[in-house]
Order: C-alpha cells, then structure tokens, then sequence
C-alpha cells in the first residue's frame, strides 16, 4: 500500500531521554536546524508535552510502543501525530506519519532498514569471528615460534659462557707463556746489546768503516728487540691482573725535566729540539716515579719518531681542579681521525709511519694508559693531519681526586 503524501512522516534516533540524535527520516520535521541537546520535546505542542514523557517512559519500559497520538508543531502549525518506537541497540528508534496507515508503512520500511543492518551486523561479526580465529591460531604458532628461538637463544648463550671460560684459561695460558718466553729472552738480548755498545766504543778505533755500521745496526736491533721484549713483559703482567705501583709522594717537576734531559740526546740525532716550559710549583703527588719515567719516556720518544727533522717537540706541566696535567706536543705528521681509536690498543698500528725508519711493536701506548689509569688518571691525544699530536695525561694530586674508570682514554 502506497502512502498519500499526507501520509509522509519522519524518524528520529534519540537517547533514554529523548535527546535527538539523529534525524534519519524527515519529510515532516521543522525547517529550522535541530539545536545541540533538542530533545522530541522541543518539537511538540505544549499540551502534548507530559503525554510525549508517558510516551519515552513506556518505550523504555517495554522497548517498544505503537501508536501514540501526540501533536507537534510542523511548519508553525500544530499537527496530530501518529507515534510508535522501539529500543534499538541502547537507544530509541521513533517514527511518527500524520494517520495510522502511513505510521504503519513507515515502520515497516523502518524496520526492513533494521534488517538489513542486523543481517550486515551479523555477517559483519562472523567474519570478524574468523579472522579471530586465525589471527589466534597465528598468535599461537608465533608463540611457538618465540619460545623454540628463546630455547635456542638460552642454549647459544650457555655455549658462549662455556667458550669464555675457555677463553679466558687459554688467555691465561697465553700471558704465562709471553712472560716466561720475553724474561728468557731479555737477558741474552742485553747481552748482546752490551757487547755491541763496547765495540761501538772500545774498538771503533780497529774496525773499518763497514764493520761499525753492522755493530750500529746489532745495536739498534738489540735494543729494539729489548724493549719489546720489555714491553711484552708489562703486558702479560697487566693483563694477569699484576700490574703493581709503589705510590710514593714524589715532586714531578724534575722527574720530567730528567727525561727530556735523557730524550734530548735521542733527539739531537734527528736534529730535533726537546723543549720544557717553565714548571710551576706544585706540592708532592703520590705516584710510582718508575711507572711515571716509563710513560714519559714511551710519549717523548714517540714524539722523536714521529717528527720531521729540524722540528720542535715541547711539554708542558700544568695543574688545576686537583690533578696535574703533562703535554707532549710535536710537529710531526699528525694522525686521522680513523686512527685515534686505535692508538691506547695492544699491538694496534696506525697509518703513520715514522719519520726516520724507526720501529714500533704498538705495545708502548697501551701500557702508558693502564699505568696511567692505575695512578686513577686519564690520557688521550689531540691530533690533526699535518698539523702535530698533542698526547697528554692527567695525575690526581690526593687520592680522593682519582678519575672515574669510565673517563674518555681518548678524544679526537
């Protein structure tokens, strides 16, 4: 049955209350624009305003009433409604037509609408249901996945301590044989270097030309050969955990001004002047003046190697904030960034050769930043291609001052 124009309604969703949520149909309702918060209310005759009330309350009662006769104003003009309704989904679905017939039809077309949507709902949850459903059986085989890789995970970390521990006796084994091996080695070796220092110069005089360059070259290899030898032995004894420092209270400026004496004359075969600013009055530090001579020796003397003849190398002593600081700056070649990081590393070689063929075993830094770290100081290097190096290190004055294990060793 068609439905006469007369017959043309409206409907609304609206809350408990009768707050108008939504106009879903409205052939009939109000030319003006809803207000925020209007209520079906707001759209009725004042006579009819307490019966629209009755009319909410049995339609949250019983979800559903039908064919309530109330009038509402519609163009400015009061018109007798048919009203019906029902509870849809916590909310109130209300339709209302000017005659029974037309309430009647439009409810109908209404609630065909419902279907539809409870039919696409229903399809909508079943298949959102399947996909839970995989998306579970998913979840599960990832879970197994996860814990079979965790097994794994638990079993590699189980073989990697097994193979530390293994590590670690082969190291020890290693540092035991290098220091048995570089002590049977440095007394022949400073035999060897003895006797070739008195031909140098007791029998200079009988040798030809020829024969003082081959005791020159035993010399130098020997004492190469000696201080790696020497430098092999500090190592293993690091590394064993033996590193020993007798801190006695001792006055740095001249045990520096004694080893720029001393490097001053391995200098002067390169033609390379050793400078030392003026030291400053500082009181006694604790520190192990030997270990001290070492390191200052190993900096100046690589200071030497790598510069170019005719340079300068100087240093420096400062103090400030309860540490001293010593700075050995040459002319040389300076070093690549790339190259910083590896300096303070056993065995480590850098890209810069030295100036005047001299040799290297790469074990001197690193023993100068175990002594220095030991005394609770720091060191590191400042460096830029072709323009020098500057490798300092610091010394707390009192050993409350003593530099955290966590400081820099170095800084480009």
């Amino acid at each position: 049955m068609k439905s006469c124009p007369e017959d043309k309604g409206f409907a609304f969703l609206c809350a408990p209350d009768g707050a108008i949520l939504q106009v879903i149909r409205g052939e009939l309702a109000p030319s003006v624009p809803l207000p925020p918060g209007a209520t079906i209310m707001d759209l009725m005759e004042k006579a009819s305003v307490s019966k629209t009330r009755l009319f909410l309350a049995a339609l949250n009662e019983r979800q559903a009433a039908f064919d309530w006769e109330l009038t509402m104003v519609v163009a400015g003009q009061t018109a007798p409604m048919h009203f019906a309704g029902a509870e849809h989904d916590g909310k109130l679905l209300i339709v209302a037509a000017r005659s029974s017939s037309g309430l009647a039809q439009l409810h109908d077309e209404l609630m065909s609408i419902n279907n539809e949507l409870t039919n696409a709902l229903r399809a909508a949850l079943k298949e959102l249901n399947r996909q839970n459903r995989q998306e579970t059986l998913r979840d599960s085989r990832l879970y197994d996945d996860l814990s079979r890789l965790n097994n794994e995970l638990a079993n590699l970390q189980r073989e990697m301590a097994r193979k530390n521990a293994e590590l670690g006796k082969l190291n020890e084994e290693k540092n035991r044989f290098l220091g048995m091996a570089a002590h049977d080695l440095r007394s022949p070796l400073g035999v060897i270097l003895t006797y070739a220092e008195f031909l140098e110069t007791e029998a200079a005089a009988v040798l030809n030309e020829e024969q003082r360059e081959f005791v020159a070259t035993i010399k130098d290899i020997s004492e190469f050969m000696l201080r790696m030898v020497t430098d092999l032995l500090d190592v293993s004894a690091i590394e064993a955990g033996q590193l020993k420092l007798d801190r006695q209270p001792a006055d740095l400026g001249p045990l520096i001004l004694r080893n720029v004496t001393l490097n001053r004359v391995l200098a002067s075969r390169k033609e390379i002047a050793v400078e030392l600013a003026p030291i400053p009055a500082l009181p006694p530090i604790p520190l192990d003046a030997g270990k001290i001579e070492q390191v200052l020796n190993n900096l100046l003397s690589n200071a030497v190697k790598f510069s170019h003849r005719g340079s300068t190398v100087q240093v420096r002593l400062s103090g400030a904030d309860g540490f001293v600081t010593v700075a050995v700056r040459d002319e040389g070649q300076g070093l690549p960034a790339a190259d910083l990081p590896k300096l303070f590393k056993p065995f480590s070689k850098t890209s810069i050769r030295s100036t005047g063929g001299e040799q290297s075993a790469g074990l001197g830094l690193a023993i100068v930043r175990r002594i220095i770290e030991g005394h609770g100081g720091r060191v590191w290097v400042e460096s830029k291609m072709g323009m020098g190096s500057t490798f300092l290190f610091t010394l707390p004055v009192s050993a409350a001052n003593s530099a955290t294990a966590a400081s820099p060793i170095t800084t480009p």
